[in-house]
């Protein structure tokens, strides 16, 4: 059973466990825990302190995808393909296979529906393993994001755009920001996985930025469960080498040669 395959068959049957990387000593950490390991363009934010994630380019994926692959050892490996990088098939298709031979990893996530789902088709058509995303959009969102399905069009738009991403090929979907009783409905009528994000406890597996969770962000999102401060820790260590190298006590000698 190949590892696609494996994740898939835990619907029903035990949850999925799915945090970010954006390099190999977090990956070497997280892998043990995690049944998949995204790569996700909210390194934008996360590590450049960008205002949205169009900004992340292709080829931050790319770099940053390469270190996360030396330190996973068994969890399925996704990348997020970037804005602006999936616009047609042939851009879609040219720049995936860039990311997949390049960052060796097992799949790419794409945001969107109904309007992006004859790409999609194309890309698994021509052997890319697609991993799909519905709710909050990142990529599409201008200012603040705000959860979906609080109408009837939503709902019904959400439940048809899930439908129609399992009927293309796509081997699971992330759930964001979408309202709980909505994202329940949706992952009974689907026979593929979903990942929620702020969505429900019903979803297959759940997911969420790993410094979100280490409190290295200071996130206010709703959804984000801080489960360490490591900024204290952190703040803590570079305090006490300060001292150290004022007062003369690093090196000592047991640090020189």
């Amino acid at each position: 059973m190949n590892i696609i395959k494996k994740l898939q068959a835990k619907k029903n049957k035990s949850k999925i466990v799915c945090l970010t990387a954006y390099s190999k000593n977090i990956a070497e950490q997280i892998d043990q825990y995690t049944d998949l390991i995204l790569v996700g363009d909210s390194l934008g934010s996360v590590l450049y302190n960008f205002d949205t994630t169009r900004k992340v380019t292709l080829n931050m994926m790319i770099e940053h995808s390469k270190s996360v692959r030396k330190g996973i050892s068994k969890s399925l490996m996704v990348v997020d393909m970037p804005y602006n990088t999936y616009r047609t098939k042939s851009e879609a298709l040219k720049n995936s296979k860039k990311v997949m031979k390049e960052t060796k990893c097992d799949a790419i996530k794409v945001e969107g529906g109904i309007k992006i789902l004859e790409i999609i088709k194309y890309l698994i058509k021509n052997k890319i393993p697609v991993m799909g995303h519905l709710g909050i959009l990142p990529q599409s969102v201008k200012g603040k994001f705000k959860f979906k399905g609080k109408t009837k069009r939503e709902i019904n738009q959400l439940i048809k755009d899930a439908l129609e991403l399992e009927k293309a090929g796509v081997f699971s979907i992330v759930l964001e920001g979408i309202e709980k009783k909505l994202s329940t409905t949706i992952t009974k009528k689907l026979k593929i996985p979903t990942i929620g994000i702020g969505a429900s406890v019903d979803c297959d597996g759940q997911v969420l930025v790993t410094d979100d969770i280490l409190g290295l962000t200071k996130s206010k999102i709703k959804f984000v469960k801080e489960y360490i401060n490591l900024r204290k820790y952190i703040s803590s260590a570079a305090k006490q080498f300060r001292s150290d190298v004022i007062k003369k006590k690093y090196p000592s000698n047991k640090y020189l040669y």
